[in-house]
């Protein structure tokens, strides 16, 4: 990766200002990024940037991040990047030179800063008969949904995402990646998301489709679903890694939910997705809370799943206070040196789950422009 630092001489602290909405445009020629992008910007692999503050691709914006771009946050709850619906974001990372968005900090920590979030017009769960929306968790004046499964926030490819999950209070927080409504015209694939707080993706609905996703120490949930998301996640391997400690109460390999917090269990449009060629890695010596949590009227199918080490309360759980996992979900699963405390399934409807002993999980070879060693 290009990790040219500019000389403390030569940095300009000026916004360019743009007539298009009144908003400022960060100077791609400048390396201090915050404030609004309306326009088209591409920002230069040859300057390391530094997040100073929010920064918000707005409806009609384009945000350009070329191969090898490294930016660094600052620390903070408001050190984010966010896309609103209608703008647009272009990561163009490759195998040999990725992007890395990551902490300033001295000694970066999980939680330093937020992380990135992207609002899509594709649908969520909601009553019948209702176009629904979202407000974004950490911005509740941006919203995200509608009625378009196939709209286009842009395309992400080789991307590393460090150190995220800065949060408020215990009930907002970012996570890794967000995203929200995102629309199956966008393309996401090759992500390293690695010690985050929180968790490593959250899907709250939406019809995108991620590939190729490693997720190491979060601490929460690897991998998340909610809110009526209708897509598919192909090759994913989340990880604790040894000497590794979770905060959090329940952490899970996979939290999947139907509707938003199980709030509103009538809703249509739940959540309908697949799961494919999956790893859950536990080398901690802390106990995850559930392998895989399918709950409040999520329908799931889920192939070729491994479980490895570690000790787990439930592996599999359907069952929840507000709501089991909807009796079609399929899930096929394979553990290998796993000690479970509770019960391997916890399945009271007709849910098909059961033991596939050829089950291989994610195919660690596409991870290794990361640099991550498997164990």
């Amino acid at each position: 990766m290009k990790k040219a630092v500019l000389s403390l001489a030569i940095i300009a602290l000026i916004l360019v200002s743009c007539e298009k909405n009144g908003s400022d445009n960060p100077d791609p020629d400048n390396n201090l990024l915050s404030g609004d992008i309306s326009t088209d910007v591409t920002l230069d692999a040859n300057i390391e940037y530094k997040l100073t503050g929010a920064l918000q691709v707005i409806n009609g914006g384009t945000l350009r991040i070329p191969a090898g771009t490294v930016i660094k946050a600052e620390k903070g709850f408001n050190k984010y990047i966010l896309v609103e619906q209608g703008g647009k974001i272009y990561i163009n990372g490759t195998a040999q030179d990725p992007v890395l968005i990551t902490s300033a900090a001295a000694t970066p920590n999980i939680g330093d800063w937020g992380g990135l979030i992207i609002n899509g017009k594709a649908r969520i769960s909601g009553p019948d008969g209702v176009v629904s929306t979202g407000t974004t968790e950490i911005n509740p004046s941006v919203i995200y949904g509608g009625e378009l499964d196939s709209d286009n926030s842009g395309e992400i490819q080789y991307l590393i995402l460090e150190y995220t999950g800065a949060k408020s209070s215990a009930d907002i927080e970012h996570n890794g990646l967000t995203l929200n409504a995102v629309g199956s015209g966008t393309k996401i694939e090759n992500i390293y998301v690695k010690d985050g707080a929180d968790d490593g993706i959250e899907f709250f609905g939406g019809s995108v489709n991620v590939k190729n996703l490693l997720v190491v120490n979060s601490e929460d949930d690897m991998f998340d679903v909610t809110q009526g998301w209708i897509g598919t996640l192909d090759n994913a391997y989340g990880v604790w890694e040894s000497g590794y400690t979770s905060t959090e109460g329940d952490p899970r390999g996979l939290e999947l939910d139907g509707n938003l917090d199980g709030n509103t269990p009538n809703d249509v449009r739940q959540s309908d997705f697949i799961c494919r060629n999956i790893t859950v890695v536990n080398n901690s010596s802390f106990t995850m809370q559930d392998a895989v949590k399918v709950r409040r009227g999520a329908k799931a199918s889920i192939t070729n799943l491994l479980v490895k080490g570690g000790s787990c309360t439930d592996l599999i759980d359907m069952t929840d206070g507000k709501g089991n996992g909807n009796p079609a979900t399929v899930i096929e699963y394979k553990i290998d040196g796993v000690t479970v405390e509770g019960s391997e399934v916890k399945n009271p409807g007709a849910a098909s789950i059961s033991v596939n002993s050829a089950n291989t999980g994610a195919n660690t070879s596409v991870f290794a422009w990361t640099g991550y060693t498997f164990n």
